[in-house]
């Protein structure tokens, strides 16, 4: 059996597969490493606030973990949602190879922005 197809399998058995939040695209996974998550700064001040509760490393086979524990997310095309563990419902867009932005509950881009391994880009 095909990795996407067992995954696939097992997004349908949690009932994620399934789900109205579902968004056309491939089924991908994020780089590994830690994501770092900040806010933008201000003029007078740092560049970036650092949101240490925020940030979380990507693991092995679509997994993710916390300060809090791990949990399972899926990425379809450009949108991340984080399906299982402390982290359950939070959404992301992809705006690079390593930045991602997260997304408020209507699906628009917050000022939160995620960076694999260092400080936060713009995107």
């Amino acid at each position: 059996m095909r990795w996407n197809t067992i995954l696939l399998t097992i997004l349908v058995v949690l009932g994620i597969g399934s789900s109205a939040e579902a968004t056309p695209g491939m089924l991908g996974t994020l780089p590994h490493g830690r994501y770092v998550c900040a806010l933008p700064g201000d003029a007078g001040g740092a560049a970036w606030r650092e949101l240490p509760d925020a940030s979380f490393r990507i693991e092995n086979a679509s997994t993710y973990r916390t300060s809090d524990g791990s949990g399972i997310y899926l990425m379809t095309g450009k949108k991340v949602v984080f399906t299982r563990g402390p982290m359950k419902g939070v959404r992301f867009e992809r705006v690079g190879n390593s930045t991602l932005v997260r997304l408020d509950d209507d699906g628009k881009r917050t000022k939160v922005r995620c960076t694999r391994g260092g400080t936060p880009v713009s995107g």
